[in-house]
């Protein structure tokens, strides 16, 4: 992407993101449903598919359906207040800085600023990671409050790829800035789907399965990460 995002309260919802806590099978003793994870990758669990129907609006905010222009300051207002307790701040891949909030219970906020200046957020709700893809560096915020980011290992959807950990990502094309993921691998065919959207509820998508890392962008790149 060559643009950022200016996120916060605004998740994708359930249809955009992983439930962490509904992995499937894996050595840590994930509790979700049953899954086999592809060959490559046997110590990986399957990521559990969405509890949201595919074509869930999702939550508030975001950006205008036009190019991104318009995203960084529809998006910037709604930008969760600073509030919880502050429990760690991490230096991320692109040398940005990411303030870590704890709200509650697997509830966390990442407040990211970059040479003094914020310009994006993310936020963990209802039992959901957030992911962000922000100017090809992607970013997910899991349910115990840690942020992994990465650079690199982007697929520019609509297609099929193998993406990070052996799992198969066919990416869909649903309308401008709007786009699907399903992801698979083993011999449980289609185990998780991932999607992304601008306009009133949209925004990207992020996912967490036991140390894969999935992020979704609005523009149809996808990213895994392990």
């Amino acid at each position: 992407m060559n643009r950022r995002h200016a996120f916060a309260a605004a998740v994708v919802g359930s249809a955009a993101a992983f439930l962490a806590t509904a992995c499937g099978p894996s050595a840590s003793g994930s509790s979700a449903a049953a899954s086999t994870a592809p060959s490559s990758a046997a110590s990986s669990a399957a990521p559990s598919t969405q509890s949201s129907p595919p074509g869930s609006s999702g939550s508030s905010a975001g950006s205008e359906s036009s190019p991104a222009s318009n995203t960084a300051a529809s998006a910037s207002a709604t930008t969760p207040a600073t509030k919880g307790t502050l429990i760690r701040t991490e230096t991320l891949v692109d040398g940005s800085t990411a303030k870590i909030y704890k709200l509650g219970d697997t509830h966390y906020v990442a407040k990211i600023t970059a040479d003094g200046q914020p310009f994006d957020s993310l936020e963990t709700t209802n039992g959901h990671v957030d992911g962000l893809d922000d100017n090809d560096m992607f970013i997910v915020l899991t349910l115990d409050g840690h942020i992994h980011s990465w650079e690199g290992g982007a697929k520019q959807g609509p297609g099929t790829f193998t993406v990070a950990g052996g799992w198969t990502a066919k990416v869909t094309k649903i309308g401008e800035f709007h786009y699907r993921a399903q992801i698979s691998g083993g011999e449980e065919g289609t185990v998780g789907t991932l999607e992304a959207k601008q306009g009133d509820g949209g925004r990207d998508a992020g996912g967490e399965t036991n140390g894969t890392y999935f992020v979704l962008g609005d523009d149809g790149q996808i990213s895994a990460h392990e």
